[in-house]
């Protein structure tokens, strides 16, 4: 991203995420020969399940490369539970699983001792994290450092961002996908031209906000639960993110006049699903803030291949996360209780 537009001192969240497109780039190109190799394994040696190892952000990135690889590959995701090994030290049977670890720092000892137990198990560890001198990496079966560079803010952004981007170049290769391998070439393009996007009506929307839901589907549920996340450690918001199929359920009954919503909807029928959903709840009065490919709603979103959009999507909200939490007179750098890194056990 270019210095223009951005505030003469910036903080740490809003210089490192606009330093995703350059990340997303070294990334794409500095593991192209081993997202080949990982392609051709994965199709010469089909696992009958994947197994997702994460927290945090990065199990958010954990829900995004599972819509993406049952939608594509037909292989059943589950995520890891890592307390079952680490306080109920539960046994792994043997298993050809393959198993994704997902990390920013890769040193924490519950992920450690979830991953050392399904590779004894006889699973096939791949390690996604951006720590490569990380106990993590040198767990690794086939290793992919995000290579995002150096991340001080206590907000995850540009590691979340490729992180997107590392799981989609996974399933892009693992199947063979030519379309999905060309787009992918130009993401780091798109998100430079998200992160100009005109996201102030969030700011307006949520400055004096308390609480608020924040609505996905498909492929977009993964940016939804991360945005809430967000909110709450930057902002100081409490905010939750569900699927528009779930939210219909117990949730929706305390959406009513002037509770907040954003949601954000993707050009496939999950985002139709989601744009239906704002409209219900804005009929009830709700404030919606509608981030929307098709152009519908307040916040521009940028439509390019399908399984892609909501990394751009993303990519513009955390500059208007950014904006919120200074708006609020909080620190986006440094949130009250929280550190970089989370060693849980």
């Amino acid at each position: 991203m270019s210095s223009a537009g951005l505030k003469p001192n910036p903080s740490a969240m809003r210089r490192e995420s606009g330093e995703s497109a350059e990340a997303v780039a070294r990334f794409l190109s500095g593991n192209s020969r081993t997202l080949e190799s990982l392609g051709a394994y994965l199709r010469d040696n089909p696992p009958a399940v994947v197994v997702t190892c994460a927290r945090g952000s990065s199990d958010h990135a954990a829900t995004y490369g599972k819509y993406l690889i049952e939608t594509m590959l037909g292989v059943p995701v589950a995520s890891a539970a890592p307390s079952v090994t680490s306080v109920y030290a539960g046994a792994i049977r043997r298993t050809d699983a393959l198993l994704v670890a997902i990390s920013q720092s890769g040193r924490s000892p519950d992920l450690l001792a979830t991953v050392a137990r399904y590779k004894d198990a006889g699973a096939h560890i791949v390690v996604v994290v951006n720590d490569e001198s990380s106990p993590l990496a040198a767990a690794a079966d086939t290793l992919l450092p995000l290579c995002a560079g150096p991340e001080r803010s206590v907000a995850a952004t540009k590691s979340f961002v490729t992180s997107l981007a590392g799981l989609a170049a996974l399933s892009a290769y693992w199947r063979a996908d030519a379309g999905l391998i060309d787009a992918l070439a130009s993401l780091p393009s798109t998100l430079d031209a998200a992160c100009d996007l005109d996201w102030s009506p969030l700011v307006a929307g949520l400055v004096e906000a308390r609480n608020l839901f924040v609505i996905g589907r498909g492929y977009g549920l993964s940016i939804a639960q991360e945005a809430a996340l967000k909110l709450k450690e930057t902002c100081g918001l409490h905010a939750e993110g569900f699927s528009s199929a779930e939210v219909r359920h117990g949730p929706m009954a305390i959406v009513k006049r002037d509770f907040p919503v954003l949601a954000f909807a993707t050009s496939d029928e999950a985002g139709a699903d989601v744009r239906k959903v704002a409209g219900e709840f804005a009929e009830r009065g709700a404030r919606v803030l509608l981030a929307d490919v098709a152009g519908q709603g307040e916040l521009p979103a940028l439509a390019i291949h399908p399984a892609l959009e909501p990394i751009p999507m993303i990519q513009s909200f955390y500059g208007a996360a950014e904006a919120l939490a200074v708006a609020r007179g909080l620190d986006p750098d440094n949130p009250p209780f929280l550190r970089k890194v989370t060693e849980t056990r």
